[in-house]
């Protein structure tokens, strides 16, 4: 039985990438580690946590004691780390959160797996390493900074990060490379562009402008609304950890990139459309919607979900006008595509929230509406 390390898997991608690895594969254990901050919700990955295949323990991957205990106790084989502060407004509020946990704490995982694995040295001095053992980084685009109107980000280019959290990613991804380089470790990396699907936090775009429509709210849009993005459905991620993990190159980066460029007022305008025509099309979703304007015959309206919704607000400070990633490395050498085209990834999304409103209560309590309060209630 492969026993694998998951940091941060009761986070969003995190979450996703346990529940398809569970379904993938029947002969595995997974350890989920995770402390449980404002964005991770046990309650997302409960069922899956059966003390058998999946086992969860709430903890921070900074401390050590605890991390040597997870590798003497479960002898992993494998440790992916999703376990990261992850949003780019929160970093600008306490970069030094960003620091403590992206970079120590990956560095800490790091240091713990290396003195698991080690076997020995080689004739060279370098450390000889358990058969099979992987630790991979889960990074982002953001590492490279912003494009202009054309071009794509490569593995090739410089890294050039323009925000204190993509500043840390960027850090924990040198350290990675570094422990490679140094040590000879068997590691790998992804960067990712913008995921979307089910279990997203509501403080990124997509959940936001869903919650704030069901809650009859205005959707705040960044400056002018023209910043780009490369949507990448998150099962379609998380095929490709998978395929990285088990296929890929020790020290190698593989980016992983959706081909599904889109401007930011454009993804907010088609999200007001989609579920304006999915509550045409099933009234019986109207019932989710807390504001409640009844029509002449007696139904709920939906008339008032339009653009009129859409405000404009100040920009955020350093807001990167471009990612777009080129993802020809990893489907030439591991056969790996994005399988979900965005038009019908969106449908999926807000389908998803619309059927779990639960959740979504669950997950958005008193420190959220603080959080949003603040981020867009002065704007």
């Amino acid at each position: 039985m492969k026993s694998y390390l998951v940091t941060g898997a009761a986070g969003f991608i995190g979450a996703n990438f346990i529940k398809y690895m569970l379904r993938q594969y029947a002969d595995i254990r997974i350890v989920v580690l995770d402390l449980l901050t404002y964005a991770g919700n046990l309650g997302t990955i409960a069922e899956d946590i059966d003390g058998e295949r999946c086992l969860f323990v709430k903890g921070d991957i900074g401390d050590r004691a605890l991390a040597d205990s997870l590798f003497a106790q479960y002898a992993f084989d494998c440790v992916v780390n999703f376990a990261a502060e992850s949003h780019v407004d929160r970093s600008i509020e306490n970069p030094q959160l960003f620091l403590q946990t992206n970079i120590l704490g990956t560095q800490n995982l790091l240091d713990a797996a290396r003195k698991a694995w080690v076997t020995g040295k080689d004739a060279q001095g370098y450390p000889t390493w358990r058969d099979g053992v992987r630790f991979h980084q889960v990074s982002t685009d953001e590492v490279y900074g912003s494009l202009g109107e054309e071009g794509f980000f490569t593995e090739e280019t410089p890294l050039d990060p323009r925000s204190p959290y993509s500043a840390s990613k960027t850090s924990a991804d040198l350290f990675v490379k570094a422990y490679h380089e140094t040590y000879k470790m068997p590691v790998s990396i992804t960067r990712c562009s913008n995921n979307y699907g089910p279990y997203h936090f509501p403080e990124k775009l997509i959940p936001l402008i869903i919650k704030n429509i069901l809650e009859g709210k205005q959707l705040p849009v960044y400056g002018d609304g023209s910043n780009v993005r490369d949507w990448l459905y998150v099962e379609d991620h998380c095929k490709a950890i998978d395929a990285v993990i088990h296929r890929g190159r020790a020290g190698e980066v593989y980016n992983v990139g959706g081909h599904n460029e889109k401007k930011n007022i454009e993804i907010v305008r088609l999200t007001i459309q989609t579920i304006r025509q999915l509550m045409t099309e099933q009234p019986s979703y109207r019932a989710v919607l807390k504001k409640r304007v009844l029509a002449a015959d007696g139904q709920i309206s939906i008339d008032w979900i339009n653009d009129s919704l859409i405000t404009f607000v100040k920009d955020r400070l350093g807001h990167d006008q471009r990612y777009a990633i080129d993802p020809t490395k990893i489907s030439d050498e591991l056969g790996w595509k994005p399988e979900t085209r965005f038009e019908v990834g969106i449908v999926k999304t807000i389908r998803w929230y619309l059927d779990h409103q639960a959740w979504v209560e669950e997950i958005t309590g008193g420190d959220y509406m603080r959080y949003y309060e603040r981020m867009y209630g002065q704007r």
